[in-house]
């Protein structure tokens, strides 16, 4: 990580399987940027630059169909990440997920948000495939980004910009009014 985050605070954000690949029309990048690609998601590359890798990106995807999430697999998916990382004594403020992402503003006091995060995903996922909303196994991308608050300008911003999401449909939480604290 490029710095410590202010207060324990950190933003992740991850998606569902299959819904960002390698050559993607809208930009993509590879693991640790060991590839040099043209373009992002504001100034994508020319559609045809990679089209041959997003074919074989296509064809490697097991099973073939990249996920989406239903409104109601948007809500499981949001309840379980709030309720996992509570139970683990994670302050959760705002959490958005919608049919192919998802945000989260928690406070990782250990400074190991993937593990935290990959336990919720890991869970949120045996609660959609239980509840007949996807197949079991392979609803999330592998790994997720944790950004680092810098300070608490940042993480009201933060908070307002995953909030932002349910304007665009996503199912989001926020810590209720009456217990929210100025950390």
């Amino acid at each position: 990580m490029a710095h410590q985050p202010w207060n324990d605070w950190y933003h992740i954000t991850g998606c569902t399987y299959g819904s960002w690949l390698r050559g993607d029309p809208r930009g993509w990048r590879t693991r640790h940027h060991r590839e040099h690609v043209e373009g992002d998601y504001r100034n994508p590359p020319r559609p045809e630059q990679y089209e041959n890798l997003l074919a074989q990106s296509k064809a490697l995807m097991i099973p073939n169909d990249a996920i989406r999430l239903t409104p109601a697999a948007q809500c499981i998916a949001r309840d379980v990440f709030v309720s996992t990382l509570t139970f683990h004594n994670i302050e959760v403020v705002a959490v958005a997920v919608d049919r192919i992402h998802y945000h989260v503003l928690a406070r990782f006091r250990d400074h190991n948000p993937r593990k935290w995060m990959g336990i919720a995903k890991s869970r949120s996922a045996r609660a959609l495939s239980e509840s007949g909303h996807c197949d079991a196994g392979g609803i999330w991308a592998i790994r997720n980004r944790p950004w680092p608050i810098r300070d608490r300008d940042h993480q009201i911003a933060t908070a307002r910009y995953i909030l932002r999401h349910e304007n665009s449909g996503a199912a989001i939480w926020r810590l209720p009014s009456k217990t929210r604290e100025h950390s």
